[in-house]
């Protein structure tokens, strides 16, 4: 948080906090954890922060779900398009993505790195497409933005999704139905994950009893694009 923000839930104004979209190296968090409850939505890796409590999501089963199902297709060149590597939830789809393609005997080097943006998931195809060897017939994309706009470009290079190029993406967001083709994608329980969180915080402002680590299940949406 900025330092007014800081600022103002440190005087006294909250009993606690819930803290999400969090990047490594966001220090002043320790600081906020260390003098009120807070609970984070999804693993935290900030330096001095210590045991904390937080709500995520199975990211590394989601992202293998999505790369499974491209190998169970046939797929064989799959490429990935990830999220900020600062942020844990998008280094564990990578991890995903890299053990899957490593226990199938699969390439793992078609990475392209995106920021959750439509424009970073367009430019990400961009770069996997313009890559040596054999065009890539699958990719796993860490969000359904970015695989919007990954969409984009494929159609614009006249590609069919998925007869050239399958494609999954992650979120079952209201894009993933929006898209045409519509998003095939790793549904994670948002509302459940948000209610979880504030349940947590509620316990902790009780002093009940609390586990420190909740980790939720992730499940894979079939639709048109894989």
């Amino acid at each position: 948080p900025n330092g007014k923000t800081r600022r103002y839930l440190q005087g006294g104004n909250v009993d606690g906090a819930l803290v999400v979209s969090h990047h490594a190296g966001d220090h002043d968090l320790a600081e906020l954890n260390a003098t009120m409850p807070v609970v984070f939505g999804g693993r935290p890796t900030i330096d001095g922060l210590g045991r904390c409590y937080y709500v995520d999501v199975d990211n590394l089963d989601g992202a293998a779900q999505a790369t499974q199902h491209l190998v169970d297709r046939g797929c064989r060149r799959i490429g990935t398009i990830t999220g900020p590597q600062d942020m844990p939830a998008s280094a564990d789809r990578l991890l995903g993505w890299r053990a899957t393609m490593a226990a199938a005997g699969l390439p793992n080097h078609r990475v392209a790195h995106g920021d959750f943006t439509i424009e970073s998931g367009a430019a990400g195809i961009r770069s996997l497409l313009a890559q040596p060897g054999e065009r890539l017939d699958g990719v796993f994309v860490a969000n359904d933005l970015m695989a919007r706009g990954a969409l984009l470009v494929l159609a614009e290079q006249g590609l069919s999704v998925p007869g050239d190029v399958a494609l999954v993406g992650y979120d079952d967001s209201p894009v993933a139905t929006s898209a045409r083709p519509a998003l095939t994608t790793v549904s994670q329980p948002s509302i459940a994950m948000g209610a979880r969180m504030a349940r947590t915080l509620l316990d902790l402002l009780a002093d009940r009893r609390v586990y420190h680590a909740s980790v939720m299940k992730t499940s894979l949406v079939i639709r048109d694009t894989a």
